[in-house]
């Protein structure tokens, strides 16, 4: 699609939407927004909700999974999953199951949440946590390509859903899946798309985004980990970031090369969560092994140091952030994160020093373990999309936590830690929110009337 019919779809899903005064629109082709960031940059989103709460503008069933959605050009993109026989998902998490079933892929209108498209295969988890698919689709250039939680490696035409390549990990490389599935979001690099696959020197691999063929493979770890390969600039040259269960990487994502690496070895293998850069300070964070913060070197043969964090230089238990699931952000030298057992806590990026902490948008009483809210700012407010379905409108500054307003999107569905929870990052995009549970993915209209 080109621009100038991108524009003519915005500006008619404007009209149709009732809109009155015009807003700068975006897509969200991928886990964490058009930079990877998970910074929403529209502008002309309310900052209060309506009475009653925000517009749903279509709900649509699908299958479970904790795959979040994309939307570009019109369509949104989805993964789910749908037992065989329909019979339910085995209770105990941390049991590898869930036996024979079909992960789809799906695509739908955007402004009506029609299903255009749909691609299905048979799947067979063996697998902690065995709901569904995990990674978000990455849209670009009129192409889609989706990861399954069994290692299936798609490409497909946007458009019209055809298969233009496909790969399975699992068997290519000669690796096992992780326990808990491949949950590692893929990234777009010129002509490649990198990925954690796993193995020995085939970590992270680089494959041509147009035919699947591989360009180069790097990084040897017991298990490829959690964590998305993340693209950084690093004075004004591209570096990727690759963090495996025991050693943060960079590398040079033309090559492959690695620039240098870090140990930092998370227990039971738990590094999820994306590292995040401000300036030249790079911050990691796991549920068990808390912080790092390493200062980056742009040379010409790039380095890095430990500031505080990690094996080097451990902090105490009153600093830093244990971070399970939800990607931390840094904003002027402080770090906003979800802690251990639900806490939302601000951090001096320079010490790891906490200044507060609330469980205000999480839980809103006692900590309970993995308690979790994705956060993603706006302007001079964060959303903050919560486990319960909730959706907070707040301002988050080193002067606290400021709640605005809140709202319920969706209904719990998952039953995870004793307690049923929604554990899939919605997307922002044309002024909308776009959320899921396992029994359906919703639109919600956040445009400032």
């Amino acid at each position: 699609m080109q621009r100038g019919t991108i524009a003519r779809w915005v500006s008619a899903l404007v009209v149709a939407m009732g809109v009155s005064s015009p807003a700068i629109a975006d897509d969200w082709p991928q886990w964490l927004g058009p930079q990877r960031d998970g910074v929403w940059r529209e502008t002309g989103i309310l900052r209060k909700f309506p009475p009653g709460g925000p517009k749903v503008l279509w709900r649509t069933p699908i299958g479970a999974g904790y795959t979040g959605p994309a939307v570009a050009e019109g369509r949104v993109f989805v993964m789910d999953r749908i037992t065989e026989g329909g019979r339910p998902v085995v209770s105990n998490s941390f049991s590898r199951g869930g036996g024979k079933g079909t992960e789809r892929v799906l695509c739908l209108d955007a402004s009506n949440g029609q299903i255009l498209w749909k691609h299905e295969y048979e799947c067979t988890y063996r697998i902690m946590y065995p709901l569904g698919p995990r990674c978000t689709p990455t849209v670009h250039e009129g192409k889609v390509y989706t990861l399954g939680a069994m290692g299936d490696l798609f490409c497909f035409q946007a458009d019209n859903g055809k298969v233009l390549w496909s790969k399975k990990l699992p068997q290519e490389y000669k690796i096992d899946v992780p326990p808990a599935g491949y949950a590692t979001h893929p990234v777009i690099y010129k002509d490649k798309l990198i990925c954690m696959v796993g193995g020995d020197g085939s970590t992270v691999v680089a494959f041509n985004k147009d035919t699947g063929k591989e360009v180069w493979r790097a990084v040897s770890a017991t298990e490829p980990g959690y964590c998305p390969p993340m693209l950084i600039d690093l004075a004004g040259k591209p570096v990727l970031i690759a963090w495996d269960p025991e050693h943060l990487n960079a590398l040079d994502p033309d090559t492959g090369e690695i620039l240098w690496s870090k140990p930092f070895r998370c227990q039971m293998n738990m590094n999820i969560v994306a590292p995040r850069l401000e300036g030249d300070k790079l911050f990691i964070s796991s549920y068990f092994n808390n912080s790092m913060v390493l200062k980056l070197y742009p040379t010409q043969k790039p380095t890095a140091e430990v500031i505080w964090g990690g094996r080097e230089k451990p902090v105490t238990r009153s600093q830093g952030l244990n971070a399970m699931m939800c990607t931390p952000f840094i904003r002027d030298g402080y770090i906003y994160g979800i802690c251990s057992k639900g806490e939302l806590r601000c951090v001096k990026l320079d010490t790891g020093e906490r200044i507060w902490e609330t469980l205000a948008p999480t839980t809103g009483g006692r900590g309970v373990q993995w308690a979790n809210a994705f956060l993603v700012p706006n302007g001079d407010v964060w959303f903050l999309a919560n486990e319960k379905g909730e959706l907070i409108i707040a301002r988050l500054t080193p002067q606290g936590y400021e709640e605005l307003d809140r709202a319920k999107i969706l209904e719990p569905t998952h039953l995870a830690g004793g307690r049923e929870v929604v554990w899939s990052h919605p997307a922002f995009a044309n002024g909308c929110l776009f959320a899921r549970n396992d029994k359906e993915i919703v639109c919600v209209d956040l445009r400032a009337k």
